[in-house]
């Protein structure tokens, strides 16, 4: 089991410094003048997370990935709390003579076995799904 750690300071108003375990800050801000609010970092960390497994993967098959861009739609409950219900990842991979069958087949494994933001979220309740579309690059 690893451990990981963070550190969320108030920097007054409605905004927070964020500073991860590994040194990196942030500014979280609940009113979008600053920062992304704490919701949106959610969907960053799930965008970062897949796109890390989608695109290794698709390295260790051998497929000549020139960029790869996870676009995300979240919907969210009216009441509070405005958790997140449904979540959508389309990924857009661009490439030369990429095999759709491997694209498809690493957007499946990061969704149902390597994700742990993705997996996490969906024993949370919610319905996470996933698309991709592939651009050729000459």
């Amino acid at each position: 089991m690893s451990n990981m750690n963070a550190q969320v300071k108030w920097d007054g108003d409605v905004r927070f410094e964020g500073t991860s375990g590994s040194g990196f800050k942030v500014m979280i801000d609940g009113e979008l003048k600053q920062g992304p609010r704490p919701m949106e970092l959610i969907l960053l960390g799930l965008g970062g997370c897949t796109s890390y497994d989608v695109v290794g993967i698709l390295k260790k098959t051998r497929q000549d990935v020139v960029d790869c861009v996870a676009e995300i739609e979240a919907e969210r409950a009216d009441a509070v709390p405005a958790v997140f219900t449904k979540i959508h990842v389309k990924f857009i991979v661009s490439g030369r003579d990429l095999n759709e069958k491997k694209v498809a087949r690493a957007v499946q494994l990061s969704a149902e076995q390597y994700c742990s933001a993705s997996l996490m979220l969906e024993k949370g309740g919610v319905e996470i799904t996933h698309s991709f579309e592939i651009i050729e690059v000459a």
